[in-house]
């Protein structure tokens, strides 16, 4: 059993190890990965992407990229695909092959079945002097020197380094393909990744549309900040425009000042010029809107005209932030 320092020393050599190796990948981007990068963009096809044992564990995540990125990619692995996984691979996709030695047994027997098929082959490999480098049609070098394991063994700066070629593949591919951020939400429509890039103020804004008009008194001012729970209420004009907007800190500090709230309207309290965001802008934006200036809510305009309030509760319970 080791030590606690030892624990320590050693996850810090294995991050440092795989770091190190990382940074190497930069000298390996040259005109295989420009050309094999290229090919891809070409095809009319979908990417098949094979390795075994945790390679075929980094592939799937290739794939995950790839496909979440605007190219159709498909998980084969290896060892099944002599058992029939094979028929996955279509005349005008192409193949990426994931292997660290590029030697092993599978490998040697799956690449000339792959080449009677007429299918283009990539290598994802460190050992360029491999059988698998030596029948790609393109090669993609991911050499490390030493894995972070103690004993050399155990794959972690290999997978690294497959992972991370994995990566850069996929963002060039986007690049290339011009792939935007709408592109990205039709792709993503789970989670808060999705929902930042295609949730709408509109879609979330509370049901409530808190108003009153500039003449109307503190009571009827407090009535209706209290009855819709959302801490403000709009202050429009007759033709639905916005005035300005009161705030429950608008009535404490209306309170302090100790006056006669009898003789006192919505104009004499109200803060013009309150922030605002149409109903068609993103969520998200309306988050950072408010972030930025330190409030909780904003009202919502539709066409310039009032159409109720955001709050941050909407946001958050929405699960974009």
């Amino acid at each position: 059993m080791i030590d606690d320092n030892q624990i320590k020393q050693l996850a810090v050599s294995t991050i440092l190890t795989e770091a190190d190796a990382v940074r190497k990948l930069a000298e390996f981007v040259d005109t295989g990965f420009v050309n094999a990068a290229k090919f891809i963009y070409g095809i009319k096809g979908r990417v098949i992407v094979t390795g075994i044992g945790k390679s075929a564990n980094i592939a799937t995540k290739i794939v995950a990229s790839l496909n979440s990125t605007g190219t159709p990619s498909i998980f084969m692995h290896a060892a099944d695909a002599i058992h029939g996984d094979l028929g996955i691979i279509q005349p005008e996709d192409v193949v990426i092959c994931l292997s660290k030695s590029g030697n092993t047994a599978e490998i040697k027997l799956l690449i000339p079945l792959i080449q009677k098929m007429g299918n283009k082959i990539i290598a994802l490999v460190s050992n360029i002097n491999s059988y698998l480098a030596r029948q790609a049609n393109f090669i993609l070098r991911a050499t490390v020197t030493e894995e972070a394991c103690p004993n050399n063994l155990a794959p972690t700066s290999s997978t690294t380094a497959q992972l991370v070629i994995g990566d850069a593949l996929a963002v060039c591919l986007l690049k290339m393909r011009g792939f935007s951020a709408e592109d990205f939400a039709r792709v993503h429509p789970g989670g808060s990744l999705g929902k930042k890039l295609y949730t709408r103020v509109g879609d979330i804004m509370s049901k409530a549309k808190p108003q009153v008009k500039n003449t109307d008194i503190i009571r009827d001012v407090i009535i209706e900040i209290s009855s819709n729970y959302l801490g403000c209420t709009a202050v429009v004009d007759d033709f639905g425009k916005i005035a300005g907007i009161i705030t429950d800190g608008d009535l404490r500090r209306m309170l302090q000042r100790e006056v006669d709230t009898k003789t006192l309207c919505a104009e004499d309290i109200m803060s013009l010029n309150p922030k605002t965001i149409e109903n068609s802008e993103l969520a998200i934006k309306a988050f950072t809107n408010m972030e930025k200036n330190k409030i909780t809510q904003l009202l919502v305009t539709n066409e310039n005209k009032y159409a109720g309030v955001i709050h941050i509760h909407d946001i958050l319970r929405e699960g974009i932030v």
